[in-house]
């Protein structure tokens, strides 16, 4: 009896067993399995464990990217080239969670009837580990919208969206750094023009701010070098045409006139470009940074076809939105004076309203020369303005005299003579002479 009931607990005991091992098997294969309305899973890959991705198309050449040492991404086939980074993350991104639309098949014996026998387009990716992951993508699907695909090693058959083969489907030209100048404009730290038979030299000085050097040291407007800066980091070579495309861009730029040159030093060392004009207003670059020459569109072009005063500074005072702790305006025999203390604005001991001392800073922010002379100013001086601004750092004087009814003035210790528009002026002397001392507040009176 004793035996025989040890008999019957080992065979519940493997039944028990035998259910348990079942269920997980179960919940695995539940687990495995797609969730209702979710695409089956066909490649994921972490994007920062991709190496290598190669792609081969059929009747073309095959585009291999690799990782180089520093993970930066280069093209090492067709050709050594510079790789656009941001395209590449796309691709690597795509990999990342590559879901086909639906399972067409588990197995096939026609491969062809797919358009996979032989397909048009294969990716290829390696991994740091040296494993990779082959992805075949076919003939388009009858309904459109989706192509047949499947992975090395697994006979399945599946359908991605169109748009996911969009992204993988890229050639080296799509691929590779299309930038005429590859600097970094974030390191800039010189730029060069030469325009318009002038040759301008910009550098930035202690404050951060873009200084004319050559010619001569001369006052920049910031916005105008940043747009240029922009545009000539914007400047892209056109890889859309044929190769009689290219070689009419050969021809052209050997006939056109010379228009430009502009060279960008940063930490990386200086790279020039060269652009020319047709007499059909067509402009072509050539380019120290990439081989050979390209038809370029008209903005960069006319945004090089400047000269020294396109740059120069006609604002009168560099404070800008930098709120100021002191002013002084001299007008002939009136004086105002007033320093910042805490949120009110003191002269003499006594408080000056805000608004009216606001109105004259306004005016000296906005005062802008209407153009540039070479000579017209002449002392004595019938204004003078003095602000202090970036927490005392920044102190700026700017003098005014008056020649016949033309107004000139000239910022102290600078040779710059700036012509001023008289009705600026009239509105300084204007806004002086509306400062008034701060009023006490009413008193309510009692009910």
């Amino acid at each position: 009896m004793r035996f025989r009931g040890l008999l019957i607990a080992a065979v519940v005991l493997a039944i028990l067993a035998g259910g348990v091992y079942w269920s997980n098997k179960s919940e695995k294969a539940k687990a495995d399995k797609p969730a209702a309305g979710e695409s089956p899973k066909l490649v994921s890959i972490p994007e920062d464990q991709v190496q290598q991705i190669e792609i081969k198309k059929t009747g073309g050449d095959d585009t291999i990217l690799r990782k180089n040492g520093s993970g930066k991404w280069e093209m090492v086939s067709p050709k050594p080239l510079s790789v656009d980074q941001d395209a590449v993350t796309s691709m690597t991104s795509t990999l990342a969670s590559l879901a086909s639309d639906r399972l067409v098949e588990d197995k096939t014996s026609d491969l062809n009837q797919y358009g996979l026998g032989l397909p048009g387009l294969t990716v290829d990716v390696k991994k740091k580990d040296g494993k990779t992951t082959e992805l075949a993508i076919g003939d388009e699907t009858p309904t459109s919208g989706g192509f047949y695909a499947k992975l090395q090693g697994d006979p399945r058959i599946f359908t991605i969206a169109s748009y996911t083969k969009t992204s993988l489907d890229k050639s080296s030209n799509d691929l590779r750094d299309k930038r005429l100048l590859t600097f970094d404009s974030d390191k800039l730290v010189r730029l060069e023009l030469n325009a318009k038979k002038q040759d301008i030299e910009f550098a930035k000085n202690n404050q951060n701010d873009w200084q004319i050097l050559r010619p001569r040291p001369l006052r920049a407007d910031g916005g105008q070098v940043e747009d240029l800066i922009r545009k000539i980091k914007d400047a892209k070579m056109d890889l859309a045409g044929t190769e009689e495309d290219q070689k009419k861009a050969v021809a052209g730029f050997a006939k056109a006139a010379p228009l430009a040159e502009v060279k960008v030093t940063d930490a990386a060392g200086t790279q020039e470009l060269t652009v020319r004009k047709d007499k059909d207003s067509n402009y072509y670059a050539k380019s120290s940074a990439v081989d050979g020459v390209y038809k370029i569109g008209k903005d960069l072009g006319d945004g090089l076809d400047k000269g020294l005063d396109d740059f120069r500074n006609k604002k009168l005072f560099d404070f800008g939105f930098n709120d100021p702790t002191k002013v002084e305006v001299r007008d002939a025999s009136k004086l105002l004076a007033v320093q910042k203390s805490g949120d009110k604005w003191m002269s003499g001991g006594k408080e000056m309203t805000s608004s009216d001392v606001q109105a004259v800073i306004d005016k000296l922010r906005d005062l802008s020369a209407t153009k540039f002379a070479d000579q017209g100013f002449a002392p004595p001086a019938v204004l003078e303005a003095t602000v202090v601004s970036s927490d005392g750092k920044r102190t700026e004087k700017v003098l005014i005299s008056k020649k016949g009814t033309s107004y000139f003035a000239k910022r102290e210790n600078e040779p710059a003579i700036y012509e001023l528009d008289g009705s600026a002026v009239e509105a300084i002397q204007n806004a002086v002479a509306g400062v008034k001392e701060a009023q006490p507040p009413k008193q309510q009176k009692k009910k």
